[in-house]
């Protein structure tokens, strides 16, 4: 049965010291897949040291550790892979780098042309939304309308940014993405990290058994 499961990423801003508790809470409020960690810019010794301290919690937990745009730091810190939204040589120095023996996704896809060029370079999944914008309570509809295409049409697996709010799991998940990304919606949750996990888990749940029911009442 068909499932989307959970991609975390981490705050836009955070201290690796202080972050530790909320990212505990939210991995242990079920499945999550992968934890993107994004890294402060131009300080390399404090990315280093934070990519030291969230690696090995994810980890921890079953979870696959990915760092943004960082092939050295992903390298030392011994994450299992990277995301790329930085350009076309980027990506090809990191799967040539990563590549096989983890994993090398890719981001900041604006237009199918460019994602259909990208699926010819044997990625390991794509990513779908914007990181550097500002979130809104509900998936971009971008977002959806390219996780729904490429779902249909490419056996790469997607990612799909949802919103702020929980709710917008539900939409990115009934598109088929293999996995749905949550940012804020995580950390920012009135009742925190481990509730907004579970709340999103149940909702992949519910949206899985539909898609069963459905693909069985059309033979």
């Amino acid at each position: 049965m068909f499932r989307s499961r959970l991609f975390l990423i981490t705050p836009t801003d955070f201290d690796a010291e202080a972050f530790a508790a909320p990212l505990g809470e939210a991995l242990s409020g079920g499945d999550v897949a992968c934890l993107l960690i994004t890294l402060p810019e131009g300080d390399e010794d404090a990315a280093q040291l934070l990519a030291e301290k969230i690696v090995p919690i994810a980890q921890e937990a079953g979870v696959a550790a990915l760092i943004l745009n960082d092939t050295r730091v992903a390298g030392r810190a011994r994450a299992d892979g990277v995301q790329i939204d930085s350009g076309l040589e980027d990506l090809k120095l990191a799967q040539e780098t990563f590549q096989p023996n983890r994993i090398v996704g890719v981001g900041h896809i604006k237009e199918r042309h460019h994602a259909m060029e990208l699926a010819e370079l044997d990625t390991d999944y794509v990513f779908f939304g914007m990181l550097d914008l500002e979130e809104h309570d509900e998936a971009h509809r971008k977002t959806i309308d390219f996780a729904d295409w490429w779902a249909e049409v490419f056996e790469i697996p997607c990612v799909a940014l949802a919103g702020r709010d929980i709710a917008s799991v539900r939409p990115v998940a009934e598109t088929k993405a293999e996995f749905v990304a949550l940012r804020a919606g995580v950390w920012d949750h009135p009742k925190g990290p481990k509730a907004a996990v579970e709340e999103a888990n149940a909702i992949l749940d519910t949206v899985a058994a539909e898609i069963a029911a459905a693909e069985e009442a059309a033979g």
